[in-house]
C-alpha cells in the first residue's frame, strides 16, 4: 500500500457543498485533502477509518531520518557530515562550547522528529479513536482492534519525545491541541505510557483472535492478526519497562512478546519504503558515491569491535573515498558508512527479536539471575560469531557485557539506544569525544515555541 501524504497524514476523500444561490457569494469549501475532524467525528465510514489507519502508519515513521541522524550522534554510534550546513557537526557534536538551548539549531532538524512529528502521530491516533468509537459502520470487535492499534503506536510515539527532553517532561494531555495539559515528570510520563500500552492491549483483546479488520502496510507483515498486534504492543512494553526499571515486567512482558530465542534476529515490525508516492528510505546511501553528506559510523565504534564480529561485516562498509568534512572546529573523517540497507525501498524496523532478546538478558541481570542471562547473551554473542560469554558473573559484569552487544547489535538504529543506554546507567562520561572534541548531551530543553504558547495561552 502506498501513502499519500498530505498536512494531517489521511487522505479523505471529501466533496465540497455549496450551499448559497447567490453566484457573488463565496462560501467556505472544505478542504478535499484537509478534512475537518468534524466530518469524521460522527459516523465514519469503513472507508474512511481505513484512510486514517494508513495515515497513522504514515505519521508513525515520521521520527525517523531525524532521530536515527542526531540521537545517534549524541551517543557517537555515527556522525552525520553534511557539506552543507556545519551545524550539524558543530551543534549536534557541541563543539566550541555549543550547547542546547530552547531556539537549539536541533529543533528545526532534530526536534522535528523528536518533539514535532511524534506528537502529530499521537494525534492522528485521537482522531483515529475518535472516529473508531463514535461510529456504527463498523463492529464492535473492529472499534476495539483499531483502539488497540491507536493505541499501540501512541505508547511508542510518546516515548520519543520522553527520552529527548528527559527530566524536563513531556506533556501527555494533548487531545485538545489548543489547550494542552501540564509537562510531566519523566517517570510519570513512562508510567502513564505504561496505561496507554496496557489499554491497547486490552483492547486488541476484547477484538477476538482473528485478522486485523482494516489492511495494515507491509511492515506488519507476521503480524497482522490480533495476537500478533498483541505480541507488538508486549515488545514495545518491554522496552518502556526496561526504561522504569521494572525487571520482572520486563519479563512478563517478553514472554506474551514476539521475542523467540531460537528464531530470526532480524524478525520484527517495520517501516515501509517505496517509489514514488511513496518516499525512500531516507538512511540508505549508494554504496562508495562521491557525496558530501552522509551518515558514517563513527571511529570508536570501530575501534572498539571485537575482532571477528560479523556485525562489523554486515553493517559497516569501508568506503574506497573517505568523506571528510571541516568546519571551524575542524576536519572530521568518515571511512565507513551504514551497508544495513540493500536498497532505497528497504524497510526499516522499528523493534527486532534481537533487541527483546538483549532486554531478557538484562532484566535477568538486574534481577541477579545470571545463567537465564549469560543464556540470552550467548544467543547474540553466537549469532555475531563470538562464541560464548566467558567474563564475571557479578550484575556490573553482565551488565557491562550487555551493553556492550547493545552497541553492536542495535547500532544506529532510530532510537538512538547507546545514548538513552548510556544515560540509564550513568555512563554518559563513557561516550568518547577525542575524535571531535565535543560534549555529551544528557538532555534537551523544551522547544521555544512550546514555551511561547504557554506564554500565549496565560495572556489570553
Amino acid at each position: 500500500m502506498k501513502y499519500i501524504a498530505n498536512k494531517l497524514g489521511i487522505t479523505l476523500i471529501a466533496a465540497g457543498l455549496l450551499f448559497g444561490c447567490n453566484p457573488l457569494q463565496l462560501d467556505e469549501i472544505q478542504d478535499p485533502n484537509n478534512p475537518s475532524v468534524g466530518s469524521i467525528a460522527n459516523n465514519a465510514s469503513p472507508e474512511q477509518i481505513q484512510f486514517l489507519i494508513t495515515g497513522l502508519e504514515s505519521r508513525h515513521r515520521g521520527y525517523i531520518t531525524s532521530v536515527a541522524r542526531s540521537w545517534n550522534t549524541f551517543g557517537r554510534e555515527i556522525w552525520y557530515l553534511n557539506a552543507s550546513d556545519p551545524r550539524f557537526q558543530t551543534d549536534w557534536l557541541g563543539q566550541n562550547g555549543r550547547v542546547p538551548d530552547n531556539s537549539y539549531f536541533g529543533f528545526g532538524n532534530t526536534g522535528g522528529g523528536s518533539w514535532a512529528s511524534p506528537y502529530q502521530a499521537i494525534n492522528q491516533a485521537d482522531v483515529l479513536q475518535l472516529a473508531a468509537e463514535n461510529t456504527e459502520s463498523i463492529t464492535a470487535s473492529s472499534k476495539s482492534a483499531v483502539v488497540g492499534f491507536a493505541k499501540t503506536i501512541q505508547g511508542y510515539q510518546f516515548m520519543i519525545p520522553a527520552n529527548f527532553v528527559y527530566s524536563n517532561g513531556i506533556r501527555m494531555d494533548v487531545s485538545d491541541p489548543l489547550n494542552p495539559g501540564p509537562f510531566v515528570p519523566y517517570d510519570q510520563a513512562l508510567d502513564q505510557i505504561k496505561a496507554i500500552l496496557d489499554e491497547g492491549f486490552q483492547a486488541l483483546g476484547a477484538a477476538g483472535s482473528g485478522d486485523f479488520p482494516f489492511e495494515l502496510t507491509s511492515g506488519f507483515d507476521g503480524f497482522k492478526t490480533i495476537p500478533g498486534l498483541q505480541q507488538v504492543n508486549r515488545a514495545i512494553t518491554a522496552r518502556l519497562d526496561a526504561y522504569r526499571k521494572d525487571w520482572q515486567s520486563v519479563l512478563t512482558e517478553l514472554d506474551a512478546s514476539f521475542m523467540d530465542l531460537d528464531g530470526d534476529l532480524e524478525r520484527g515490525p517495520a517501516h515501509p519504503y517505496g517509489a514514488a508516492p511513496d518516499i525512500f528510505n531516507p538512511l540508505y546511501y549508494v554504496p562508495n558515491a562521491e557525496v558530501n553528506t552522509i551518515v558514517v559510523v563513527h571511529p570508536s565504534v570501530l575501534d572498539d569491535a571485537t575482532p571477528g564480529d560479523l556485525r562489523v561485516a554486515s553493517k559497516f562498509l569501508e568506503r574506497t573515498n573517505p568523506v571528510t568534512v571541516t568546519t571551524d572546529a575542524g576536519a572530521l573523517v568518515g571511512t565507513h558508512q551504514d551497508a544495513r540497507w540493500a536498497s532505497n525501498t528497504s524497510p526499516i524496523p522499528f523493534i527486532r527479536n534481537e533487541e527483546l532478546i538483549l532486554l531478557k538478558a538484562e532484566a535477568h541481570a538486574n534481577l541477579n539471575q545470571s545463567d537465564q542471562a549469560i543464556e540470552a547473551i550467548n544467543i547474540i554473542r553466537n549469532a555475531a560469531g563470538l562464541g560464548d560469554y566467558s567474563g564475571g558473573t557479578s550484575m556490573d559484569a553482565l551488565i557491562d557485557e550487555i551493553l556492550y552487544q547493545r552497541r553492536y547489535s542495535l547500532w544506529a538504529e532510530p532510537w538512538g539506544h547507546r545514548w538513552i543506554d548510556a544515560r540509564r546507567y550513568n555512563r554518559l562520561d563513557e561516550i568518547p569525544t577525542s575524535y571531535d572534541g565535543g560534549t555529551i548531551f544528557t538532555e534537551f530543553p523544551h522547544p521555544q515555541a512550546e514555551l511561547s504558547w504557554d506564554e500565549y495561552v496565560g495572556e489570553n
